[in-house]
């Protein structure tokens, strides 16, 4: 195959369909995508581009360059699901782009096609990439100045261009999360020159010239979010930072090894294939990578597990930065592989034991595909189920063999065939999730039939919840009752008529309706008859399963 003809596919074509045209297919998940195309749709609406809001509160636990990019998506493309996830998207892009940037430097090209359609094809990237969180900008802005820090050390001139796009990138992805776009580069680099034996060149990552350009990035938003908050220094630094990773104030204490099954299922389709590739290869691991390559690359995915692994706060999408250099190495393995003809041969390697992992990977996604009839919580007919699966599940069963095929018989295109495959299998899982997921995590089907239940000019209640989605889709600001959470910093500014208004105890809401005898609220359904024994009259006008829209009136 002749890869710098065909690197547009690899490049825009496939990765364009998954991350760009599917993106609106799946309404916006709760509660991150709702949070975080609300704010920006505030931004917009009050052009206070300065400080954060959510539910007209304001809302500081998070720098606001995402939010920004999202509002001017919001301004171009409208208030929708593809805006709304554009820039996570690009960012996704971005990455498998640098991925390839990264294997043609340490391999040639063909190593950074094959890494591309890694990262591209990959069960997380694929997951996180296609949300708007803020886990793969932070990635990417994180990799990307890791990448230039280990370029300005592996460069013999130490050429400054480097150092400096180091620290603006530095600076974006502080504005992305906060210090852990700082730390995150900085230790990396640092740690690899210090077990590269080459600590006597640390200092040479500090730069005046790069510190101004850090200042200049991401210092007029901290003083001008400073001036506007008198309480943001502390409430940023130190309790979002320094408290949320050392203790468990957010009720997340999983255990130490949290982390290395979502490794395994994030390679996944591609971590499989690895024993065979490694199996049939015929070159030693050790010998398929250089020394500095592989202690940078372990380096730097050893240090992001690591840093979440031993914190008191851990979630999935943290470790979005680990899956690039693991890319790079999947890639420079399945090219070896590729590379050599013989591996096809027939007879060789036939065994069951070399293609039984992903026999099993495949038996795993479809049991995973077929079990939604069968769960007891979030069950689906079969016959309105099996549709939207039945394609998966077939390119599932097509590459248990038919990579082995096209190989043996042709002596190229296994790894493509996975590629596409995989491509397929990904594209194609969206519709069903999509099915799956939106009745009971997106505010899309409450939103839906609130038009046609509620008058224009009534108030919706969210009772016992805050779904931020409805207020996105409705375009209304609903009240929450009972359930401030995230909210309470921003709550506690607010006046006691706007805390009474728009964020109530059951206390008031209740005498509330007693005085307006007359009431539109929305709930998990395990509320219903709550609500029903406290009230003289209540018609559930609407019922998905999980959330109930009801009609209250004192009659």
């Amino acid at each position: 195959m002749d890869w710098t003809k065909n690197k547009k596919i690899i490049f825009f074509f496939l990765p364009f369909i998954i991350y760009l045209a599917l993106l609106a297919v799946m309404p916006l998940m709760e509660p991150d995508e709702g949070r975080y195309s609300a704010i920006p749709i505030e931004m917009n609406h009050s052009g206070d581009y300065v400080t954060p809001h959510l539910k007209g509160t304001v809302y500081l636990e998070k720098p606001p360059l995402c939010y920004w990019a999202t509002a001017l998506s919001f301004k171009i493309f409208g208030e929708n699901e593809f805006s709304s996830r554009l820039f996570s998207a690009l960012c996704a892009w971005g990455c498998i782009l640098l991925v390839y940037r990264m294997g043609t430097f340490f391999h040639g090209e063909k190593t950074g096609f094959y890494a591309a359609a890694v990262l591209t094809t990959s069960l997380f990237h694929f997951a996180i990439g296609r949300l708007n969180i803020l886990d793969m900008p932070l990635a990417f802005f994180v990799s990307v100045a890791v990448w230039f820090g280990y370029r300005y050390f592996s460069d013999g001139e130490y050429g400054k261009k480097r150092l400096y796009l180091f620290y603006l990138f530095c600076a974006l992805a502080f504005l992305t999360k906060g210090l852990i776009g700082i730390v995150f580069p900085s230790a990396i680099v640092i740690m690899w020159l210090l077990l590269a034996g080459r600590w006597r060149e640390i200092s040479r990552l500090f730069s005046p010239a790069g510190v101004i350009i850090f200042l200049a990035v991401a210092g007029p938003w901290l003083f001008l979010v400073q001036r506007a908050n008198k309480d943001f220094l502390w409430f940023f630094f130190v309790q979002e930072h320094f408290l949320r990773y050392t203790t468990t104030m957010h009720s997340r204490n999983e255990a130490v090894f949290f982390y290395v099954p979502i490794i395994i299922a994030g390679t996944m389709p591609w971590c499989p294939f690895l024993f065979k590739a490694v199996k049939e290869g015929g070159v030693k691991l050790v010998s398929l990578f250089a020394s500095t390559e592989k202690l940078f690359l372990l380096t730097w995915t050893g240090f992001i597990v690591l840093f979440f692994s031993v914190s008191s706060s851990k979630l999935i999408p943290y470790i979005a930065p680990a899956f690039l250099p693991i890319a790079v190495f999947m890639g420079h393995i399945f090219r070896s592989y590729d590379d050599r003809g013989d591996n096809f041969d027939h007879g060789k390697g036939a065994g069951i034991l070399h293609r039984l992992p992903v026999i099993l990977q495949s038996l795993l996604f479809i049991a995973v595909l077929l079990a939604p009839p069968f769960l007891k919580n979030h069950g689906i007919p079969f016959h309105a189920w099996w549709p939207w699966v039945i394609f998966p599940i077939l390119t599932q069963i097509a590459i248990t063999f038919l990579p082995e095929i096209i190989g043996r018989k042709w002596r190229r295109g296994w790894f493509v065939t996975i590629y596409v495959l995989s491509f397929l299998f990904m594209s194609s899982l969206i519709f069903p999730m999509s099915q799956f997921l939106t009745p009971y995590k997106s505010a899309y089907p409450i939103a839906r039939i609130i038009k046609d239940y509620v008058p224009a000019n009534e108030e919706l209640y969210q009772y016992g919840m805050s779904l931020y989605g409805i207020d996105f889709y409705s375009k209304r600001r609903t009240p929450v009752v009972d359930d401030i959470g995230e909210l309470r910093p921003g709550v506690e500014k607010l006046s006691l008529q706007d805390k009474n208004r728009y964020f109530l105890t059951s206390d008031i809401f209740f005498s509330l309706y007693h005085e307006k005898k007359n009431i539109y609220c929305v709930t998990e359904r395990e509320n219903v008859e709550k609500l029903k024994k406290k009230t003289a009259f209540s018609r559930v006008l609407w019922d998905n399963g999980y959330y109930s829209l009801l009609h209250l009136k004192d009659e």
